[in-house]
């Protein structure tokens, strides 16, 4: 895996969406939450942010 899941963050202000995910998408996403010992959520939003990081070091 090439991105590191965070630890679960203080509260910070946030906002909610909803996503629609081809049900694979969502089947491997909870595989990683699993294996990992965290939620589905922190996984998205771990794969954002390290998307979003990324791109601005480019």
């Amino acid at each position: 895996m090439s991105f590191v899941l965070k630890k679960t963050k203080k509260k910070v202000e946030a906002g909610f969406k909803t996503i629609y995910l081809r049900q694979n998408l969502i089947d491997a996403l909870e595989k990683i939450a699993v294996e990992n010992d965290t939620s589905f959520n922190n996984v998205v939003v771990s794969m954002i942010e390290f998307c979003l990081e990324d791109e601005e070091a480019q």
